[in-house]
């Protein structure tokens, strides 16, 4: 199992970021997939959730009505559209699949919100 983000960066508050993470070596298509997130001396949090056929998504309260996860199941690839971003929102970003009950992470994406 490969898991490879990309996209974040640095905006400012306001701004928008989307996120990519590019999955291998399982059948994408079968599998829910995760965005967790982690701030500096924070737990780790779930940002949202998205079923194998996206059907069934699920977002934390901190983040609905400005975060959509998506994902294209030709592509092997989950996004994370993030808009009306907020310094708080400043967290490496990581996407995660469960596979047989072991958890599998990628490297994750810095995402700094600041002016």
């Amino acid at each position: 199992v490969q898991l490879v983000e990309s996209g974040g960066g640095l905006v400012q508050p306001g701004g928008s970021l989307r996120l990519s993470c590019a999955a291998s070596g399982f059948t994408f298509s079968m599998y829910a997939m995760r965005w967790y997130r982690q701030a500096p001396e924070k737990e780790r949090e779930l940002v949202a959730v998205i079923s194998s056929v996206g059907g069934s998504i699920n977002y934390a309260e901190s983040v609905k009505g400005r975060f959509t996860i998506s994902r294209d199941n030709a592509k092997n690839t989950v996004y994370l559209q993030m808009n009306s971003l907020k310094p708080e929102d400043t967290a490496v970003y990581s996407c995660s699949v469960r596979r047989a009950s072991v958890d599998f992470w990628g490297q994750g994406t810095q995402v700094t919100v600041s002016s």
